[in-house]
């Protein structure tokens, strides 16, 4: 019987695992493919983690589900997120387990001068954004002890980001990386291991309970420093930086659905983008992994 009950194996659920397992707490990790981390504390479980039944069984015992999960594409979320979300619910209502969730800033939508603390309301106009929200709503609403821990966009090792998606390809590639925002707006990037680390602490701490909270995360900064601090971190010429025209993804969204759903999202990149979490940091005594360290941890292995 596994205290712990992590959806998705992802960068997020892996971190939470091996800080668990760390503890020499056990683990039970669920996807479809039955992947995860390997290590004797580890269970790993091939399921479908939108089944309430199944999680409900697997969850038994379990002192806390962290839903780690997303859909690697913004077409597949209407459908797929909606069922998870009622899934995990349902699993933790019958357990009494707490509900920790993997969150993001979406849920705000464009703010004022693009900055976001964890009192800023809820606001998205888009459908990704209201979805956030709705789901959240629906974790509140439930009758259950749960939290969600919000982030900004990803670095470190086995990132889903800027790095992974755009620069590195063009490294391997010899040319350009073609960014789809504004190369000098600063921006707030998540250390994903600081986002397990804020799962995992706000998780047992009913202070944290009933509500959401950010991840410390470092000083935002512009994706031409972020690109420049990546040709650091693993010894190579800075990468050439080419800005597509707002535009083009916008009008690529008419006739391709990624494209679409990336250009609803686009507001991020074309504004300031900050996060604070000061309140999250004084609360619980948490801090922000230093950029380049979490830099290196991505762009230094990779590189290798």
């Amino acid at each position: 019987m596994a205290e712990h009950v992590i959806i998705g194996a992802g960068s997020i659920g892996t971190n939470v695992a091996r800080l668990l397992v760390e503890r020499g707490e056990s683990v039970r990790i669920v996807t479809r493919s039955g992947s995860g981390p390997a290590h004797p504390l580890v269970e790993r479980v091939a399921a479908d983690a939108s089944d309430p039944l199944r999680m409900t069984q697997l969850s038994r015992g379990a002192k806390v589900i962290y839903h780690c999960a997303n859909p690697t594409s913004y077409t597949l979320w209407e459908r797929l997120l909606p069922p998870l979300q009622t899934s995990v619910i349902a699993a933790a209502k019958a357990n009494d387990a707490v509900l920790a969730l993997t969150g993001s800033l979406y849920a705000y939508g464009p703010q004022p001068g693009g900055r976001m603390d964890e009192r800023t309301p809820m606001a998205a106009t888009g459908r990704k954004g209201r979805l956030r929200k709705r789901m959240w709503e629906q974790a509140l609403g439930a009758g259950i002890r749960t939290v969600e821990v919000r982030g900004s966009d990803y670095i470190g090792k086995d990132a889903v980001g800027i790095y992974s998606m755009l620069i590195e390809p063009a490294w391997e590639k010899g040319r350009a990386a073609w960014i789809t925002g504004h190369l000098d707006m600063p921006h707030t990037f998540t250390f994903n291991g600081d986002m397990a680390t804020t799962l995992v602490a706000l998780a047992q701490d009913e202070r944290a309970w009933g509500r959401a909270w950010h991840v410390p995360s470092a000083p935002a900064v512009t994706i031409r420093e972020l690109a420049r601090r990546c040709a650091v971190a693993a010894g190579r010429p800075p990468v050439k930086l080419v800005q597509l025209p707002r535009f083009a993804m916008r009008t690529a969204g008419l006739v391709v659905p990624i494209a679409r759903e990336m250009a609803e999202m686009d507001y991020q990149w074309y504004a300031p983008f900050h996060m604070d979490a000061t309140e999250t940091a004084d609360t619980f005594g948490l801090t922000a992994t230093d950029l380049d360290a979490a830099i290196r941890d991505q762009v230094a292995l990779a590189a290798a």
